[in-house]
């Protein structure tokens, strides 16, 4: 089956198998024969790849407020850093960290921390790909898919309250042990996407957020920010 009749066949994939993809290499961990200057550079590789073959008909970059969008990422990031800076043993709370939310440990080893080509291809990852991999599956798709199977005869931005909530809830569980600051977002996300009606601003403000957050964990080497 070509891609061309899986999409017409499978109208999700575009939306969930980057996304699913992305999930798998996360779950799978840094492969310890794999050395690390080939690992990180080829994850980004593979979800290039497959944001390319699998969702290039339906990804829409094109944002209609860029200062807008600009700023509301700016505003999600300082969201997403505030309790820790304000309250610095905030997220030793048993109900931030525990069994189910896991525990505040980057990915990377110390040996990668220290190397900038590494630490270059996380960064690009997190600005580039998984905006646009996220707001595929959780704004473009899954807040569709929730008000109908049919997704593709509901226009994005659709409101409606259970799909609103469900979504932001399901982004919030993705993030783990900042699953607080997480379900924020994906309220303000999702909000923004009912505002605009526009991928493209989604995928912005996610890509503002995550590069500043990117700025934030390199100046300061909080490494817990890159799960």
């Amino acid at each position: 089956m070509n891609l061309h009749l899986l999409r017409e066949r499978f109208p999700s994939a575009p939306y969930v198998l980057p996304f699913l993809l992305f999930l798998l290499l996360l779950a799978v961990g840094h492969t310890a024969w794999i050395p690390p200057e080939i690992d990180l550079p080829a994850r980004l590789v593979i979800l290039g790849a497959a944001l390319w073959f699998l969702s290039r008909d339906v990804i829409q970059l094109r944002a209609q407020h860029l200062l807008l969008s600009t700023c509301l990422g700016v505003v999600v990031f300082v969201i997403w850093i505030a309790p820790g800076e304000l309250f610095p043993h905030y997220r030793d709370h048993w109900l931030l960290q525990n069994s189910l939310t896991g525990s505040l440990q980057t990915s990377l080893s110390k040996d990668s921390l220290n190397n900038p080509w590494l630490l270059a291809c996380r960064s690009l990852r997190a600005v580039l790909l998984v905006p646009i991999i996220e707001e595929l599956f959780w704004r473009a798709w899954l807040m569709r898919w929730l008000i109908s199977p049919k997704f593709q005869d509901v226009r994005l931005g659709t409101f409606d309250l259970s799909s609103f909530c469900i979504s932001a809830i399901l982004f919030a569980t993705e993030h783990g042990p900042f699953w607080d600051v997480g379900l924020m977002a994906g309220l303000i996300y999702n909000w923004w996407m009912v505002r605009t009606r526009s991928l493209g601003d989604c995928i912005l403000a996610h890509a503002v957020t995550n590069g500043c957050l990117c700025g934030y964990v390199l100046a300061t080497r909080h490494w817990e920010y890159w799960l």
